[in-house]
This record gives C-alpha cells, structure tokens and sequence, in this order.
C-alpha cells in the first residue's frame, strides 16, 4: 500500500491558529502533509511569500510529517502530481467558503479526476478567524495572540517594531 499524500493550499497571508487548527488535524490524517503557500491572483499580498513560508514552518516545525512548499503560477493539482499527492486538503469555515470550494473542486476534478478532496472544519473556536481579519488587526495594532501563532507575531514585530498601528 502507498503512503496516504496530502497536499493543503491557501495564500496564509498570514498563518492563522485556524489554519493551524486544520493543519495539525490533516497531519493526523496522512503519511505525508504538504502545505502549499500558492499566490493568488485576488487577492493582494501582504506578507511576502518568504516571509508566509518562514512564518509557517516555524508554526509547523513540531509537525513532523508537515512540509511547506511554495508556488506561483501554478495549479494545485499540477503541483499534487509533482509530490505524489493523491488528496486535497480543504478547510472549511462557513457556508460561503463551502460554495467556494465545490465550484473549485469542480474544476479541479475536471483536471485530475485521480485527486480526492478532503475537507475539514473548523474547529468551534476557530470558524470566525481569517487572515483578513488578521491582517485588519495587525493594521490596527490590536493583540493578535488569540488568533495567529508566535511565528506571526515576531514577524510583525519584526517588519513593524512593536504591534501598533502601522
């Protein structure tokens, strides 16, 4: 039998404890997790992709079956193929991402019908977070320990000085 691959994609711009929350849930779930920071195209950055990459294989370091990798101009199931990966990985957070992701899996499906997707929910505690919700408070300068992990919060002060209204 071969080694159960998984390949979770999003733009972590930044990493989020919900992220993480499902991250660490998918570990469990396969021999192999990468985790693939992808740019997307509507979305604006506002880490850069080494700094996104940086800040998430600090989160996942204890995560010994978790890689990180990057791409650009890349589709996820093109990229699944280059790692061996058999499954996507999807975290759901509400309805909305819900609609979101089945038209994604439509197409994906369509492209490489042998990939399955997995999704997972956010935990209870976790569904609100997002990264623009994030982002919006690190605009603000608010106190982002209850919603990213340390790796986020050193960069910030790192890029920023202290967390204050930047």
């Amino acid at each position: 039998m071969s080694d159960k691959i998984g390949l979770l994609t999003g733009s972590f711009d930044p990493v989020t404890l919900g992220h993480l929350d499902i991250i660490e849930r998918a570990s469990k779930l396969f021999d192999q997790l990468y985790v693939g920071i992808f740019y997307n195209k509507e979305k604006q950055g506002f880490f850069s992709i080494e700094e996104r990459k940086h800040m998430l294989e600090e989160a996942v370091a204890e995560l010994d079956n978790v890689r990180v990798v990057t791409a650009h101009n890349s589709l996820a199931v093109d990229i699944a193929r280059k790692l061996g990966a058999t499954y996507l990985v999807r975290g759901l957070r509400n309805a909305t991402d819900f609609d979101y992701e089945a038209n994604l899996e439509f197409f994906n499906k369509g492209l490489a019908d042998d990939l399955e997707t997995v999704y997972l929910i956010a935990s209870h505690g976790q569904q609100p977070v997002s990264s623009s919700r994030v982002r919006e408070l690190i605009h603000f300068g608010a106190d982002l320990s209850p919603y990213a992990p340390d790796s986020v919060i050193k960069e910030v002060e790192k890029k920023f000085g202290r967390q204050e209204t930047i």
